[in-house]
């Protein structure tokens, strides 16, 4: 699981080579952050959000670019939804256990 500290730090270095008008790769992500590539590439939540700014640097502003905006948000919502359900599932075992 991805601390939402972790998420807002990979944000922020995407963002900054946004500004600066770098490439957004897990490369430069690492160094900005200090998070290792592998970190970056395992974890779905922070690979969507490099993925997410590598896609609308190359594709901003074309209808294409949004179609897929739109694909990647989806994906990601999906993938917090799977999430949702996990804990609510921890959370009716622990119930069952205790009740």
């Amino acid at each position: 699981m991805t601390s939402s500290d972790t998420l807002h730090r990979v944000e922020r270095a995407c963002a900054q080579l946004h500004r600066d008008g770098h490439p957004v790769t897990f490369t430069a992500v690492a160094t900005l952050t200090g998070l290792g590539r592998t970190t970056l590439y395992r974890s779905p939540s922070l690979r969507i959000v490099i993925e997410e700014n590598r896609h609308r640097a190359a594709t901003n502003g074309t209808l294409t670019g949004l179609l897929d905006e739109i694909r990647t948000l989806q994906t990601a919502l999906e993938a917090v939804a799977a999430r949702v359900r996990h804990h609510e599932e921890q959370l009716r075992r622990l119930a069952t256990r205790v009740g």
